[in-house]
């Protein structure tokens, strides 16, 4: 089997595991006890803290650990929410946002929020001057991703940033899928708060983290204990955010040699299929891109009935489409593609262990897997 899925998730890295062992064995008492044991697990889990901290840019105590990449987002749009809907209650984000801003953005609006959605341009990037014509008085948070999880599009969120601080505006971005591949610097970026996701940079499933620069108003959506200086109640996954700052750190570690590494086996797969398919585009290749992600478009068929016939190839369609259904990727169709065009969308994410070999004999399976389906 040739992984090329690391955009949908990642596996543990040897350095996560090693770090995560020891509070599954030998440190397993509760970081907040008092005794020796529990003090133990309390340094484990503020060495990772650091870990993530310094990975980003930031002060350990302006991450919060929390369950993973929905929990954050979740959090950084419904505690701002909470905490400034006396000043106002309208929001920005894109119409290519992960559901996990998508959804909890509709949720807002049906509670009285007003939810502003920008368009995005051809190549799948948010302009600047888009969220900018939305800005109101009545402005609380503009939301938008660092990179896109489908293109790999790199938005310009150090520009957006900067307008919103202009305005009196926080901001946030989802970097679930740029942490551990581009440089994520938070005062680089101009963001005030910023999500991770541990499974997308080789840590476990099931734990992430929030940047939350300090001073900026956020109310926990979660009441309970006092963990997480009161912002985010429940006893530690000491393991799992063990893991995560490892895992950050190695990330970080690696990414002057991976960027180049990932681009040329990424560039030399999409020159291998422009060569063998016949009509076959590739989004967002005129702009940044993540270094590992490419979608592609197949002419004439749908990626998924193309993926099925490549069973030993691991990948994703990047599309909400269910065989013929007549349904394509709402990010697709916020960047202008028609169904004849988008049907046949395939994302192929690259990782650490992809291999040149891989990549040829990659781009040789979805070849010929594409010369064997007629034409839909």
């Amino acid at each position: 089997m040739i992984y090329l899925d690391f955009n949908a998730t990642t596996p543990v890295c040897q350095e996560a595991l090693d770090a995560a062992l020891p509070f599954l064995t030998s440190a397993w008492a509760n970081p907040s006890s008092g005794h020796n044991l529990g003090k133990k697990a309390h340094q484990g889990l503020e060495t990772a803290r650091r870990q993530a901290a310094d990975s980003l840019g930031a002060r350990p105590e302006e991450i919060f650990f929390t369950s993973g990449g929905t929990e954050s987002d979740n959090w950084a749009l419904f505690g701002v929410a909470d905490a400034l809907a006396s000043k106002g209650r309208h929001i920005i984000t894109s119409e290519v946002e992960h559901p996990a801003i998508i959804n909890p953005a509709l949720f807002l609006l049906e509670k009285g929020f007003d939810i502003s959605f920008v368009p995005v341009d051809e190549n799948c990037v948010v302009m600047p001057e888009a969220v900018e014509k939305a800005l109101r008085p009545d402005t609380i948070l503009i939301s938008i991703m660092h990179a896109n999880n489908e293109t790999g599009a790199i938005m310009p969120i150090s520009q957006i940033a900067r307008m919103a601080k202009k305005h009196g505006v926080l901001m946030h971005t989802d970097a679930a899928q740029s942490v551990g591949k581009i440089p994520t610097n938070v005062d680089e970026l101009g963001v005030d708060l910023l999500s991770v996701a541990g499974h997308k940079i080789y840590a476990p499933k099931g734990v992430g983290a929030l940047f939350v620069r300090k001073g900026t108003p956020l109310e926990p959506f979660m009441r309970g204990g006092g963990q997480e200086a009161g912002k985010r109640p429940g006893t530690q996954n000491v393991a799992f955010n063990a893991a995560l700052g490892a895992a950050m750190q190695k990330a970080k570690s690696l990414m002057e040699s991976e960027i180049p590494r990932l681009e040329k086996l990424r560039n030399e797969l999409e020159e291998r299929l422009l060569a063998a398919v016949p009509g076959l585009s590739v989004n967002s290749a005129k702009v940044s891109r993540l270094p590992n992600t490419s979608n592609v478009l197949f002419p004439m068929v749908w990626g998924s009935a193309l993926l099925e016939q490549a069973p030993d190839l691991a990948a994703s369609t990047g599309a909400a489409c269910h065989g013929n259904s007549g349904s394509i990727s709402p990010v697709l169709a916020a960047m202008g593609l028609d169904i004849t065009s988008a049907k046949g969308a395939v994302r192929l994410s690259l990782g650490r262990s992809t291999s040149q070999k891989e990549i040829a004999a990659a781009a040789a399976m979805l070849a010929e897997a594409w010369k064997k389906i007629p034409a839909q």
